[in-house]
């Protein structure tokens, strides 16, 4: 496989990992804040009544979230098309941004539900939609999707990070296969 199909590919798969982690992070946070999308989400992407459940959830969560694998992914994979010689390297630090990234964003969503548990105590200091008929869902899973989209953009940087640690590994490799 080329290097520019690689790109390719590892593009679609972040866009495909985004998506998914979208979709089943609604399903715990529909969970923990069923409020947040009977009271905002389910109208603001035009879920139907029939789907405001946990289908629904992972639909918002889908249409929520692929996007940031394009965002979160495409300077990472630039990076490595342009610095990792190999293809399968280039594969290879790829995915293990990926995973990276994942990791990130799992660890600070977790933070925001965290957060969202212990926030209802300051929830007259905070802003909410009008509407909002449970505070304490609401705010759980309404932190708990911020902090996913703060941990999606940190992830940048890691994914960044990921990459140019297989440059450096691909690199060493090669020293080693020289005796450079």
């Amino acid at each position: 496989m080329s290097k520019p199909v690689v790109f390719l590919v590892l593009v679609a798969l972040a866009i495909l990992a985004a998506g998914l982690f979208g979709a089943l992070h609604n399903q715990l946070s529909y969970s923990v804040g069923a409020s947040y999308f009977h009271d905002l989400k389910f109208a603001q992407f035009g879920i139907s009544e029939t789907m405001q459940n946990r289908l629904g959830a992972a639909s918002v969560g889908w249409q929520a979230s692929w996007w940031m694998g394009l965002v979160v992914g495409t300077p990472a994979f630039a990076l490595g098309l342009v610095a990792i010689r190999h293809p399968t390297r280039y594969l290879l630090a790829g995915m293990s941004a990926m995973a990276a990234v994942v990791c990130v964003v799992l660890l600070f969503a977790m933070g925001g539900l965290v957060l969202g548990m212990i926030a209802p105590g300051f929830a007259h200091q905070l802003p909410l939609p009008d509407g909002v008929t449970d505070t304490e869902s609401f705010l759980r899973a309404a932190l708990m999707h911020e902090a996913a989209y703060y941990g999606g953009f940190a992830g940048i940087l890691v994914a960044l990070w990921a990459v140019w640690q297989g440059r450096r590994a691909e690199r060493m490799a090669f020293e080693e296969e020289t005796g450079e």
